[in-house]
Formats: C-alpha cells, structure tokens, sequence
C-alpha cells in the first residue's frame, strides 16, 4: 500500500460522517440559538471593525482590526485559490454551494469561538496575551478537561507544520511562479525560505502590521479582477449558479456520470475545502482575536466572523465562479494550474494567469506568517506558558518550508485535511460545553447595548 493510498483511507476516515455532522450541526444550533446573527448583525460587526469602542481598560496586544487582519492572513490563503479548484475538481461544480452553506453556519461558529478567546484569556509567562480554545478549554471546562486541551495545541502545531502553515501554501507559491513566470522552484524555495525567516522572528505585533496592509490590498486586487471576469460575462452568471446548485444535489443530472461525481463526495469535497479555506469550527481564529484590544466578547466575536463571510462568501465565490463559468474545470489541469487557466480564458488573455499567480503569493505568503504565530501560541501552551524552546519551533518550521516545493501536490492537500481534521475535533467538543456561555454572554451584550451602556 502507497503512503498516499494510506493518507486518502485516513482522511476518508477523519472526515466521514461523524466530524461533518459535528461541524454543521454546532453551526446550525448557533445559528439558531443566536437567532441568525450573523445574517442580521452582520452590518454591525463590518462597523465595528473601524469604529472605537467605548471606554477603557481595554486590555490586548493588538488592536481589534489587527486581530482579524492576522486571522484573514492565515485565511486567505491558497485554499480561496487552489482549495477552490480541488474541491470542484474531486466533488464537482457542486462542491462550490456546500462550501456556501459551511461557510453560513461556519459564520456562527466563527463568532461563538472567538467570542470565548476573549472570554476566557490570561497571559503567558513573559506577559503576552494567551488565549484560543486551549484556554477556553482549560478555564471554561475546568482543569479535568485540561488533557483536551493539550490535545488540541498537539493538533495545533501538527496543523502548523504539517497542514495549512506550511506546505499547501509553499507548494502553491513556487508552482505558480513556475508556471507563469517560469521561476525554478529551487530558487523561489531559498528567497520564500529567507524571507518568512526574518520576519516571524518579529513576533504577532511585525506579522499583525503586515497582514493589516497586505490582506485588504490582495483581497481587493483579487476580488476586482474577478468581479472584471464576471462582468464581460454577466449573461452566463444565472445559468452557472443554477448549475452549481443543480450539481450539488443530482451531479449526474447536471454534469452525466461519465465523470461520476456523486452527492457525498461533492458534500465532502466542499465542506471539507470550506473549511480548509475559511477554518470555521478549527479553532485557529480564536488564537488572533484573544490578543484583540477589546473588553466585550461579543463585539471581538462578530468581528472576527466577518472573517468568514470575506474569505468564503466572497473571494471563494470569486474564484469558483470564474472556473465553472469558463469551463475550465471540464479539463485536465489542475490545483492553481486550473484557476490560472479559468483566469486566462475569462480575461482572454495571459493577464489572468498573472492577477491569479500574484494574488496566490501574497495570499500564501500571508497565511504562512499567521500560522506560524498560530503554531508558536500552541507551542507556548504545551511548554506550559513558557517561550523557552519557541526558537527550535521556528527552525522546523522554517526548514519545512524549505522543503514544501518538492512534496506532492495530492499528497500535501491529503495531509493537510488529516490535520485540520484532528484539530476541529476537540475544538467542536468545546463549543458544545461551552454552548450556553456564548449564549448567555450575546443574550446579556444586546441588553445593554439596548440600554447605551455599550
């Protein structure tokens, strides 16, 4: 048996019916326990990402807005652009509408662990802000659950190192400058390698400052292009949307079985891409809005869950648009290939290959920088609250990095969805513990800020 045969029968496994029904059924109960908050508070939470809150004491290592450009940074990534074009490549154009339906519940999710990051967060030995579901799980649980935890920032460097940190971004950077710009692999490799060396040495407060210029600036650049793409061919949108719909539930009704494509690989395909690409429910956001200057769960909550709505409502939508409307996923290409050959042929010309393999760069690159914090915080927490060690972390982590280009493109997605797997589960299993505080704490916030006190 072939270590990539291993992998898939892993990966079925982690990812059979019993985490995709815990995934979507924490979101489905948040989303109407909360009453569809994130549909109907979903203007506030895009106000609150700009405007001050009240008073003092507002304790945090960065500002509120940082927060969520950290957490976007680590988002964003090639998940919106090669997750995209694989899920649709291994479930069909269908895959793309249950990625849009994740991502509705994921929005609850979202705002209900990021909620208790900030409600249950302490620091650690050397005075930063700690918090994320090892710490909701130890202090919200009690010090009996203290083992799931643990178990979770164990998942949490694996993920780091092995899973959306490192190798699918890597592997997206240097193919796509290979085949667009013809770049040697080698070479692109050592410069990305130097590069995030120097910087994840400056800690949460450097990545946070670049992450705040950098994601809007690519998600905007991004979104423009295939908005452009979208409108020379406005004709076609309604009959692809129908499409995708019609795939997502009678795939061999809209594409025929040739390709045999069925319901559940498009249900897996889509769920698990969606959550590859918006980490709804993995319990890494929370690691960026804990270090928020904020005193209110609630408001970091509904800001981070514009997370989300950006990373998969829109720049996913963008992307799975453009490659079903082209019919370039009818063909043999594949992962960023796909979407530089969607781009090309939408836009007629080699522009599109440039606007998709530049924007996988500082998408990658970006997501590299926030994991890597993510996998230090989670490291720290196993260390006991201590940084002594974070050093040997940064050097395995820099030199998978180094390594990245030359693994498999199918087996480094496999990989990386065994991981993020692992890693939702004790995150899941805390948010239904916990289920009545982010309840409570919304039901308590909307209170007062009916009264003005917030």
């Amino acid at each position: 048996m072939s270590i990539d045969t291993l992998l898939s029968q892993i990966n079925s496994i982690i990812w059979g019916v019993p985490l995709l029904v815990l995934i979507s059924g924490v979101g489905i109960y948040f989303t109407f326990k909360l009453k569809f908050l994130q549909v109907f508070n979903l203007p506030r939470a895009f106000v609150y990402m700009f405007k001050p809150e009240k008073g003092e004491n507002q304790t945090g290592d960065i500002s509120a807005f940082a927060a969520l450009s950290t957490a976007l940074a680590a988002t964003i990534g090639t998940g919106n652009i090669v997750g995209v074009a694989t899920a649709i490549q291994a479930g069909g154009p269908g895959a793309l509408f249950w990625m849009w339906l994740i991502a509705v519940f994921g929005m609850a999710t979202k705002y209900a662990e990021c909620l208790l990051a900030i409600k249950f967060r302490g620091k650690d030995k050397d005075g930063y802000i700690a918090g994320g579901p090892m710490y909701y799980i130890e202090i919200g649980m009690g010090q009996r659950w203290k083992w799931l935890a643990k178990l979770f920032a164990f998942f949490g460097v694996m993920v780091a190192l092995f899973g959306i940190g490192t190798f699918p971004q890597v592997n997206g950077i240097t193919t796509a400058l290979h085949d667009t710009f013809h770049l040697p692999i080698g070479v692109t490799a050592v410069v990305l390698t130097l590069t995030v060396a120097m910087i994840i040495l400056g800690g949460v407060q450097r990545i946070s400052k670049i992450a705040s210029v950098i994601v809007p600036f690519m998600a905007v650049a991004y979104v423009s292009a295939s908005v452009l793409i979208l409108m020379l061919n406005a004709a076609k949108i309604p009959e692809t949307i129908a499409f995708i719909i019609k795939a997502a539930f009678n795939p061999q009704s809209a594409i025929g079985g040739v390709l045999g494509f069925t319901v559940m690989q498009a249900i897996q395909s889509g769920v698990a891409r969606g959550i590859f690409s918006n980490e709804a429910g993995l319990g890494s956001a929370p690691i960026a809005a804990a270090a928020a200057q904020t005193k209110e769960p609630v408001r970091q909550g509904l800001i981070s869950m514009t997370g989300t709505f950006l990373d998969t409502i829109i720049v996913c939508t963008m992307t799975g648009l453009v490659i079903v409307l082209t019919g370039a996923w009818k063909g043999s290409a594949q992962g960023a290939a796909l979407t530089n050959l969607a781009f090309s042929q939408g836009l007629m010309s080699n522009i599109g290959a440039v606007v998709v393999t530049v924007g996988l760069i500082f998408f990658a690159f970006t997501t590299i920088l926030g994991w890597c914090y993510y996998g230090e915080r989670c490291f720290v927490y196993l260390r006991g609250g201590r940084t002594r060690g974070i050093k040997f972390y940064r050097v395995i982590f820099i030199a998978l990095i180094a390594v990245a280009p030359f693994i498999q493109l199918n087996t480094i997605w496999t990989l990386a969805d065994i991981v993020n797997g692992l890693m939702a589960f004790p995150n899941l299993i805390a948010l239904v513990a916990l289920r009545h505080v982010v309840i409570d704490e919304t039901k308590h916030y909307f209170e007062r800020l009916k009264q003005g006190l917030v």
